[in-house]
């Protein structure tokens, strides 16, 4: 009977020793797939900090180009009321100033109240200006 009762000592010994192994390779399979999702997620936080750096690059470069723009727009409504006044016999600027808001184009402008294009475009660009702003 102490025989019998080693042998089935022995015998659980080998299974848990089987049980064992077992549990240690599942666990080291496991480590190898979480070894290779961190990667895959390293390897995608690296690809979206390269994007976001080019969307931070280009949102820079566009505010700059914006703000440069707001500069050279800036001076026109002046520009505008110093040309107004150079001829106050005239309302051609007031009345381009008007067809514009109608919808007229540069060249409605030229033909229409006699303004030269450099004059219409001015006229244009600071009505669009003003409708933005």
């Amino acid at each position: 009977m102490l025989e019998a009762a080693l042998v089935f000592l022995a015998l659980v010994c080998v299974g848990l020793g089987y049980v064992c192994w077992w549990l240690a390779q599942g666990q080291r399979q496991q480590a190898r797939q979480q070894a290779e999702r961190d990667n895959a997620r390293d390897q995608r936080i690296k690809e979206l900090s390269k994007r976001l750096d080019a969307y931070l690059t280009g949102s820079i470069r566009m505010g700059e180009e914006l703000h440069e723009l707001r500069r050279t727009v800036a001076p026109l409504p002046d520009k505008l009321t110093q040309i107004e006044q150079r001829d106050p016999s005239s309302l051609s600027f007031t009345q381009a100033a008007r067809l514009v808001g109608l919808g007229a184009s540069v060249d409605d402008l030229t033909q229409s109240c006699g303004l030269s294009k450099a004059e219409a475009e001015l006229v244009a660009k600071l009505h669009q200006s003003q409708r933005k702003g």
